[in-house]
């Protein structure tokens, strides 16, 4: 479903104002819900804090701005992304890495 064909009475400058607030919104839970792992995320939503970070990367190169993915995941991750993995991320489980690999097989 296109978010941009519904109609709520919303201007496009306060829709994106409330978009940006959302995503910051998200990107916040994100970084303080470093007991979520992003392997859970991707079996779980098909996205991670990854995803999450090349999006904002491609948006950025839209709009003829350099922005690579790391210093992406730096904004996503709230800090630069090594530190985040030394500092909180764990191995995956067998039942995680199973889980990932069939998800990936029904997203083509």
């Amino acid at each position: 479903m296109d978010t941009h064909s519904i109609d709520h009475g919303i201007d496009d400058a306060t829709r994106e104002a409330l978009e940006a607030a959302a995503f910051r919104r998200l990107v916040a839970h994100l970084q303080a819900r470093t007991d979520v792992q992003n392997i859970d995320m991707m079996n779980l939503t098909g996205f991670c804090r990854n995803c999450l970070s090349r999006w904002y990367a491609e948006a950025a190169a839209e709009r003829g701005l350099d922005l690579d993915r790391e210093a992406a995941r730096r904004i996503v991750y709230g800090m630069p992304y090594a530190e985040w993995k030394a500092r909180h991320q764990t191995d995956a489980s067998v039942d995680q890495q199973t889980a990932f690999a069939r998800s990936q097989g029904s997203h083509g």
